[in-house]
């Protein structure tokens, strides 16, 4: 299908300029673009978020009215020209960035850079160090320390139609799994079925109140720079102790195990006969119980069976008790059952989450939460789906407020999407995301080992790019087919999967403006996907961290360890970055 010609607003909206879509076969509003997606890292130190962000009138884009590159058809798109990519830098960024890339191409560098920078600090001092790191990694891969720093990077990413994702990226060493030290009480749980008592820090909970008011005010501060229109990140197990999480992902799965068993054809459909036979075999019932959970699970006999999506609205982490303490044997799923004081911590958890989310709605600023370990993920996302169905709804809202992110190295994303899907479908709410290809995977290996279980991750890279190619063509197809409401962020480095993405658009006539399509990459890395694909108007994104330097050093060395694949293989990178210091040097 071919796009039509794009009217072009030459006012700005939210920081960047409001674009309106092509048209289609489809009745799609006018996009307003993102302007800036700011996530917060938590860290024991306080920050005043509300001071650090320049305002929007501070940065102005060019008017691509006139530009023929947006209108181009995607075939056009050249990821391998030099000047769009690195055009925009001095000779003296370029040789940086050449130098960064081949320390990046070091395993060994990469592995020890954290006891390398320690044993700087001790024999160089920290002020020596932290002026190294400043000038070298930090400069490549963060935006600056505070909002007089990154003014002139915004600029210039705004400059090239792009937007900046801001995330304050302070943390401490402790938090990379969500665990707060130094706690001297405890919260004493009684699990049922005679388990030994649980404690969770006292301390810890504290902390995870503290860290909302920490988020408003980074939500507000979104507000502020990109009213309707930026984005506010954040990870859940900074409001909840991660040892709950990780014992409500347990009941999740469990629950999932105990659907796979009613469903002994694996259609993923279950008869209300199928049912009454499982659930009797599982657990004493009455007649009268029986009939109520059936008029729960399939209102009216409506269409005779029970799937997964209803099956878990039954069975959830706060009301699974009522059940297994009904069953014939005590088994997994009944271990897995939370003490009235962990249902406690868990609402508790929520709540938080619901503030947010009701802050967020009310400033206009949509909220992105991240993914984390696995071992954590179902929590995550139980919690993720109860906000989208309020805070999400249709009948509340025109776009959604709630992004969950979907990691595609995972075997079971693709059917994760899917059947989030139909959720959102079924209860009515827009569905929104985040599609990456993962950041823990050497993690995720690791523990299936510890545990004996088979990996959680894909066997291959091609397996996990397939997947991630699929579940992009799932949700463009979806949103072509149901008009806006849907919204997805494709944030990749990985050119091929771009290239499919922006011709699946165009054969769909999905404009490259289109409001519900977005692309992203981290700044310092991709700039020829980034500024290639900003040129040709589509919603292009660069993620920069920022906050001081000795509050990022660990945060930098997390980031790299996680994107060590990524880094390892900064060939094409390094190809670009010297052909533009090349023509440089030939003109000079």
């Amino acid at each position: 299908m071919a796009n039509a010609a794009r009217h072009r607003n030459a006012k700005l909206s939210c920081g960047l300029m409001r674009r309106a879509a092509a048209p289609s076969s489809l009745s799609i509003n006018s996009a307003t673009r993102p302007a800036l997606i700011i996530s917060r890292q938590i860290s024991t130190t306080t920050s005043n978020a509300s001071s650090i962000f320049p305002s929007h009138t501070d940065t102005v884009m060019p008017d691509y009215h006139d530009n023929p590159l947006a209108h181009a058809p995607p075939s056009t798109l050249n990821f391998s020209d030099s000047a769009s990519a690195h055009g925009s830098k001095s000779t003296f960024e370029i040789l940086r960035a050449i130098a960064i890339f081949n320390a990046c191409q070091l395993p060994f560098l990469v592995k020890y850079a954290g006891t390398l920078i320690d044993l700087s600090t001790k024999v160089l001092g920290s002020t020596v160090t932290n002026a190294v790191v400043k000038n070298t990694f930090f400069a490549h891969f963060c935006a600056g320390e505070d909002s007089e720093d990154m003014k002139p990077v915004i600029d210039m990413l705004q400059q090239n139609n792009i937007g900046p994702i801001l995330d304050y990226a302070a943390e401490s060493e402790s938090s990379e799994d969500g665990a707060i030290s130094g706690g001297t009480e405890g919260i004493f749980t009684h699990p049922p079925f005679n388990q030994p008592a649980r404690v969770y820090d006292y301390k810890s909970e504290c902390e995870c109140d503290r860290h909302v008011s920490i988020f408003k005010s980074c939500i507000r501060s979104v507000q502020d720079v990109s009213p309707h229109c930026g984005f506010a990140a954040l990870k859940v197990t900074a409001l909840g102790n991660p040892e709950l999480l990780q014992r409500m992902s347990t009941m999740i799965v469990e629950v999932k195990n105990l659907f796979s068993k009613f469903d002994e054809k694996g259609t993923g459909l279950i008869s209300r006969d199928e049912f009454v036979h499982c659930y009797e075999h599982h657990f004493h019932t009455d007649d009268g119980k029986l009939t109520e959970i059936l008029e729960f699970l399939d209102p009216s006999n409506a269409t005779g069976m029970i799937d997964y999506i209803s099956f878990s609205q039954m069975f959830t982490p706060y009301t699974l008790s009522k059940f297994t303490l009904k069953c014939k044997n005590v088994g997994p799923l009944a271990l897995a059952t939370p003490s009235d004081e962990e249902v406690v911590l868990m609402k508790k958890m929520s709540k938080r989450l619901h503030t947010l989310a009701e802050e967020a709605a009310r400033c206009g600023t949509k909220m992105l939460i991240d993914a984390e370990h696995l071992k954590y993920q179902p929590a995550i996302d139980n919690l993720v789906l109860e906000l989208q169905q309020k805070y999400n709804a249709k009948s509340r809202t025109e776009r959604p407020v709630i992004f969950n992110t979907y990691q595609c190295y995972l075997k079971d994303t693709q059917e994760r999407v899917t059947t989030d899907l139909r959720r959102s479908e079924r209860f009515d709410f827009h569905f929104a995301a985040k599609i990456v290809r993962g950041a823990y995977m050497v993690h995720e290996r690791q523990r299936a080992r510890e545990m004996k279980v088979p990996s959680p991750i894909h066997e291959t890279a091609e397996d996990t790019h397939r997947c991630y190619d699929e579940v992009i063509e799932l949700l463009l197809n979806h949103r072509f087919q149901n008009g806006p409401g849907l919204k997805v962020m494709i944030a990749t480095h990985n050119k091929e999967s771009i290239e499919k993405a922006v011709k699946l658009m165009d054969e769909l006539g999905l404009g490259p403006n289109d409001s519900g399509v977005h692309f992203a990459q981290l700044y310092g890395m991709s700039d020829n996907l980034t500024f290639t694909l900003g040129q040709h108007a589509y919603n292009s994104f660069k993620y920069l961290p920022y906050g001081k330097v000795e509050e990022v050093v660990p945060y930098l060395l997390r980031r790299a360890q996680e994107n060590s694949d990524v880094l390892g293989n900064a060939g094409s990178e390094l190809g670009l970055l010297q052909d533009e210091l090349k023509k440089r040097f030939l003109f000079t």
